[in-house]
């Protein structure tokens, strides 16, 4: 049992390190925590308990079920043309370029070329909603847009994977079938629910809340799905709700970036091996380079289209270009199918993780937008759905 409290001190003790680190240089704390735990694991080595991947998994949930819950649906149906069309563009451009890459010329089999391009399509909705709420962003038109641009995306990269790979069985369509009545009910259930409880210091809508994303999770992992994807429509079902009520999603983010999410991010990062990473270090900067310049191919001219200013067109362009949650659980899927070995799997993995980091530390440094005095904006969204303060690129559309 001590092992277990050491083991978990060292966790706790580089998420501080990361924390501190990221106050420091300015950089998002989840881009500082994977690049901690990449040179941790490589350093020191990082015991993955399971105690550790239940708590990283149930962070990567969390934070994905709170991406979803900051999705305005009426921002969504103001830009549902710019969300809709960023989206489709992200994931369609990157996956049939990384796709006749791997297959033409790299050389690998159809199936391990699709593994390669699902992987390599998705926009990290980890990374991006942790710099979102950094920033303050999450609570402006274009942070909304953005980040109803992400689900697009990994909805997209959601389907490929199933409609390529998928198990169509009895326990694909239970899950199928809970998971539709849970988003059919819990709109109407869960605000009377919330209401009646009241605000208590046992947090039973915290609880409630977990209770529906853990068990349909398991649902998903008895399938052979993940147990992040019915996590981010959850959040989105519930997202009128928490609109209503800031203050339940804000003690849900502290117990998120606090505790669980340092253990998904720091994870993350001690899963690059750095002799492979030297290995295969040509194929990774070509993986990457062609994600990212097909990213930029597809989105900088929509965001063109539906007259993002530059600076926000770019910034935009480059938070899509990021890649983590999904990435990872579909080069993960392919590898505990024996669709790649462990090679392609530390290439792709690699692959991912540089582009989690890459594109957010350029859009942080030198392409952020500049908007009004954040703390004006919080305090008249308290009081109405929509933001107070539209960015320049969305006015007027």
């Amino acid at each position: 049992m001590a092992s277990v409290w050491l083991a978990s001190s060292l966790w706790i003790g580089l998420a501080l390190v990361a924390s501190i680190l990221s106050i420091w240089v300015a950089v998002s704390i989840a881009l500082v925590e994977i690049v901690v735990g990449a040179i941790a694991g490589n350093l020191i080595g990082l015991p993955l308990a399971p105690w550790v991947n239940f708590l990283a998994g149930f962070g990567a949930i969390l934070l994905t079920f709170l991406a979803g819950a900051e999705i305005d649906p009426q921002v969504v149906r103001k830009h549902f043309w710019a969300s809709m069309s960023i989206g489709v563009i992200s994931f369609f451009a990157p996956y049939l370029g990384v796709l006749f890459l791997a297959h033409y010329a790299v050389g690998w089999p159809w199936p391990q070329a699709q593994i390669a391009g699902i992987s390599l399509s998705t926009t990290s909705v980890a990374v991006v909603y942790a710099v979102m709420v950094e920033t303050g962003f999450n609570r402006t038109d274009l942070g909304k847009i953005i980040l109803a641009a992400c689900f697009v995306t990994d909805l997209g990269t959601v389907l490929a994977l199933g409609l390529v790979f998928a198990n169509y069985n009895v326990w694909l369509a239970t899950f199928v079938g809970f998971t539709a009545v849970a988003l059919f009910l819990i709109p109407k259930f869960a605000p009377r629910l919330f209401a009646a409880l009241g605000e208590r210091v046992s947090e039973p809508q915290t609880k409630f809340v977990a209770l529906v994303l853990l068990f349909l999770g398991g649902l998903a992992s008895v399938a052979g799905s993940e147990a992040v994807l019915p996590a981010y429509l959850v959040g989105i079902a519930l997202a009128p709700t928490f609109m209503k009520d800031r203050e339940l999603p804000h003690r849900m983010r502290i117990v998120a970036f606090s505790i669980l999410t340092p253990f998904y991010f720091l994870k993350a990062g001690s899963l690059v091996d750095a002799r492979a990473v030297l290995a295969g270090g040509g194929l990774i900067v070509v993986f990457l380079a062609m994600k990212l310049v097909t990213k930029f191919v597809g989105i900088l001219p929509v965001t063109r289209w539906f007259r993002f200013v530059p600076r926000e067109g770019m910034y935009t362009t480059l938070l899509m270009s990021t890649g983590l949650t999904f990435g990872s659980i579909s080069a993960l899927y392919g590898l505990t199918n024996n669709i790649i070995d462990q090679q392609q799997y530390t290439i792709l993995v690699t692959t991912v993780i540089l582009s989690a980091v890459v594109p957010t530390l350029i859009a942080q440094r030198w392409f952020q937008p500049t908007l009004k005095v954040i703390e004006e904006q919080d305090d008249a969204a308290t009081l109405d759905t929509e933001p107070s303060v539209a960015p320049a690129s969305v006015r007027g559309r």
